[in-house]
């Protein structure tokens, strides 16, 4: 078997899991908690979690979005991620997928960890197109991510939409 034939096995049964285990539950939380922990699981990822769009306020009168930390596996993370910065805001401003080879050749990219070498982010949405959260997953490795990652994940994250 080839990596990517066993790569591809492993999303599939990785997508069979998560539909499993989020079918009846209708707790975003728990949801989102059990899918990082799935796809944790699954492959050798340093960081795999969930940045959900939050309005927040400075603590003046200012009140903007942000992306704040929600469920995930792996070390610390950075807390709150503005719009267009790092790979996170901008895969929320551009609403695409972002999969970055090497991070440090990233404009901005922020470095939560220094173990983080490659990274994908996929942006999940509403049905009127507005993202409401981001999947981000770093590895240790360079070029960690590809085309399979891709489709596999948005699919993955097709499912998480349809419970919100």
């Amino acid at each position: 078997m080839t990596p990517e034939n066993d790569k591809q096995q492993r999303y599939a049964l990785l997508l069979q899991q998560v539909k499993g285990l989020i079918e009846d539950e209708t707790d975003l939380v728990a949801n989102l908690a059990n899918t990082a922990a799935a796809i944790y699981s699954a492959f050798d990822h340093l960081w795999v979690g969930f940045y959900l769009v939050k309005t927040t306020s400075d603590g003046k009168t200012n009140e903007n979005e942000q992306l704040v930390l929600g469920p995930f596996q792996g070390p610390v993370a950075c807390t709150r991620i503005s719009l267009g910065r790092g790979v996170c805001g901008t895969a929320w401003a551009e609403r695409q997928t972002i999969v970055v080879p090497d991070v440090e050749q990233f404009p901005g990219h922020i470095a939560c960890s220094s173990l983080s070498r490659s990274e994908i982010v996929v942006p999940l949405e509403r049905h009127d197109g507005t993202v409401w959260a981001v999947l981000d997953i770093d590895s240790q490795r360079l070029s960690a991510f590809d085309e399979t990652d891709k489709s596999c994940l948005e699919e993955l994250c097709r499912l998480i939409n349809l419970k919100t």
